[in-house]
């Protein structure tokens, strides 16, 4: 909208009132000095929206570690292979050295998007997660319980924030008393009680420490130096992330929680285990928390014959996991 005079009497430079009225003139614009227009520095170019074409297209690899799962493998499975999703996807399921027919249900499901691995042994979660890091091929990892208590519908709600605001690590937050059920009291008021802590250690503000939904990139995740081998990794992922500056990105999912009955393995002394991870992490010095690569390192995975992966995965052995400690070989045990 650009004003304009309405000139009355015989003094035609007498302004006595302003109207407005829309002009295509482009006459009528402010002329910018030479001298205040070089203040601006140069014009810049418009902004392309096409992604940058040396950037690997998004993919997510949803990682789905399973011990003696026989009874919510398939479905599971089922759901998450189902959920739509913005970006390609792949999932590595794990039979972490079950005991049931947990991988023998695995296999019987067919999708060129599910590959199926097994551990010789069961070495706990964190061994199972980094071992199937080693073989994802994706931009981003997240790791998927085969135990029900989470919607694979929520899965995209974690990869629209990398789509269209470029954030690098995204959690999903179980928002107690919002599309949430807990089995025990307990439960709920430990993890609240842990996430305290790693607020105050930090100075961060999340709302859930130990939420299984993740997303890391996955170069970031094989940077870190992760020494748990069982539940401890899970705190010790996101203390490393938080002890580096990064503050993940929350959005609200569903939880339905099991109880010990139903076949829940964390229990009770877990959580001092978590609160040594902590403190460990957190006076622990920034260089020690990345790690060095080294060439030739084996994946602790055998392939199965369940496998579709090509056949240089199956010279692998589950020796290499590397030494654990008194206490990761404790919850290492625990599943």
């Amino acid at each position: 909208m650009l004003p304009a005079s309405r000139r009355t009497g015989s003094e035609p430079s007498q302004r006595t009132s302003t109207e407005w009225y829309e002009s295509d003139d482009s006459t009528a614009l402010p002329i910018v000095s030479p001298e205040l227009a070089s203040s601006y520095g140069p014009a810049e170019e418009a902004v392309t929206l096409d992604p940058d074409p040396g950037s690997a297209p998004l993919k997510v690899s949803i990682i789905m570690c399973a011990f003696n799962e026989q009874r919510t493998i398939t479905q599971a499975i089922r759901e998450v292979l189902s959920a739509s999703y913005p970006c390609e996807v792949e999932l590595i399921v794990i039979d972490d050295g079950s005991r049931d027919a947990t991988g023998l249900l695995a296999s019987r499901i067919h999708d060129p998007r599910l590959t199926i691995f097994r551990l010789e042994k069961n070495a706990g979660k964190g061994s199972a997660l980094l071992a199937a890091a080693k073989l994802a091929t994706g931009t981003h990892i997240l790791p998927f319980d085969a135990d029900l208590e989470y919607s694979a519908e929520d899965i995209p709600r974690l990869i629209e924030p990398v789509i269209k605001r470029n954030y690098e690590v995204v959690y999903g937050a179980r928002l107690f008393g919002f599309n949430t059920v807990f089995r025990s009291y307990r439960y709920a008021f430990g993890n609240r009680f842990l996430t305290w802590i790693a607020n105050i250690l930090f100075d961060a503000s999340l709302s859930d420490l130990h939420t299984c939904l993740k997303l890391v990139p996955l170069a970031l995740f094989k940077k870190l130096q992760l020494r748990q081998r069982g539940f401890g990794l899970d705190t010790e992922l996101t203390a490393s992330l938080l002890r580096l500056g990064l503050r993940p990105f929350e959005v609200p999912i569903s939880y339905y929680s099991r109880s010990h009955t139903d076949g829940k393995k964390i229990n009770w002394r877990d959580a001092f285990g978590c609160i040594a991870v902590l403190f460990r992490v957190r006076f622990r010095r920034r260089k020690r928390l990345l790690a060095l690569e080294s060439a030739g390192q084996a994946s602790p995975l055998k392939s199965s014959n369940m496998s579709s992966r090509p056949s240089k995965y199956e010279v692998l052995s589950a020796s290499s996991s590397g030494d654990q400690t008194g206490e990761e070989a404790s919850a290492a045990a625990t599943g």
